[in-house]
């Protein structure tokens, strides 16, 4: 809501907000947070960089590609230095003793399968935001605060969810709390497929929404719970670190992939030759399609988590 209220002055402020957030955590950081127990450390500067080329030449190749095409030189020797970059954190980080990335975090299957999961979900979640947010301004159009204020309700159904899940872990174990909320995202994604010009918020958007925020309340407390589950102490910090980044690289990369897919199935172009000559129904069509199709390679990567949750994840802790 605060992004919608920013953007009504200037989309500007919504990178200027961040400024004073940033100074406040440095300033009261080292005042309020308790110093953590140090531990032998030091940085693996080249699986930083090669990790960090590797995720930006991917994201960009995707989105060259669906501009450009698949075989444009750009698109090609971007895949193909993400693809290198890639190969060389690999090595990298199997041969050094401090590794950014320590393999053996995805030797446990739970840990494996949650890691995996916490890719799969973000990519899904990351459709919903942007995807919504389009359809709500271009189609319905809502003014970028009333676009803030539809998503709403998805918030109050994850906080309501993820206030629930506590009591339902002891009860059903982690297993199935996972694979609740991997489900309820994917039906939430495959009603969106339904989308179209005609589509109106209370009947085609608000029971998405409530599905979507109920499934990731659900899922994200025991997929933490897995990841971080029987390691010490000092291994902890490591294991919520590569957690994180999951996340960050599934929202990112699975963003390009869907807005490739949006570019395939919608010719923005078209759309506004069709508004500018006076049918802009034509020209939502063409925009909804893309976006159907977007929210069709969405549903997949939610369906991918429900399997993976399903047939990677154990109920017991495994040795």
């Amino acid at each position: 809501m605060l992004g919608g209220l920013l953007t009504e002055v200037s989309w500007h402020w919504v990178m200027f907000i961040n400024v004073p957030i940033g100074l406040a955590v440095l300033l009261l950081g080292p005042r309020l947070l308790p110093e953590p127990r140090r531990h032998p450390a030091r940085l693996d500067l080249i699986g930083a960089i090669t990790s960090t080329i590797g995720i930006a030449a991917l994201v960009y190749g995707l989105i060259r590609g669906a501009s450009d095409g698949w075989v444009s030189a750009p698109t090609i020797a971007l895949l193909a230095i993400g693809a290198g970059a890639f190969t060389a954190f690999l090595v990298v980080e199997s041969r050094t003793s401090r590794p950014l990335v320590p393999m053996w975090l995805f030797t446990q299957r739970n840990r494996a399968g949650s890691y995996l999961n916490m890719l799969l979900i973000p990519a899904a979640m990351f459709a919903v935001f942007f995807f919504l947010t389009q359809f709500t301004q271009s189609v319905l159009g809502f003014s970028p605060l009333r676009a803030g204020l539809a998503f709403l309700p998805l918030a109050v159904a994850q906080y309501l969810a993820a206030r629930t899940a506590p009591a339902l872990l002891p009860r059903f174990g982690p297993k199935p709390v996972t694979v609740t909320g991997a489900g309820l995202i994917a039906a939430g994604s495959a009603w969106l497929t339904q989308v179209s010009s005609s589509t109106g918020y209370a009947t085609g958007l608000l029971g998405p929404l409530l599905l979507f925020g109920l499934g990731v309340g659900l899922c994200f407390m025991p997929l933490n719970m897995m990841i971080v589950s029987g390691l010490p102490p000092e291994d902890t910090g490591i294991a919520s670190g590569v957690l994180q980044a999951m996340q960050q690289v599934g929202g990112s990369v699975g963003l390009a992939v869907l807005v490739t897919v949006f570019a395939a199935f919608s010719d923005p172009q078209a759309g506004r030759s069709a508004s500018a000559s006076g049918t802009p129904a034509a020209g939502d069509e063409i925009l909804v399609h893309g976006i159907a199709a977007a929210f069709t390679a969405g549903t997949v990567l939610a369906a991918v988590a429900v399997v993976v949750a399903l047939f990677a994840l154990r109920h017991g802790r495994e040795a």
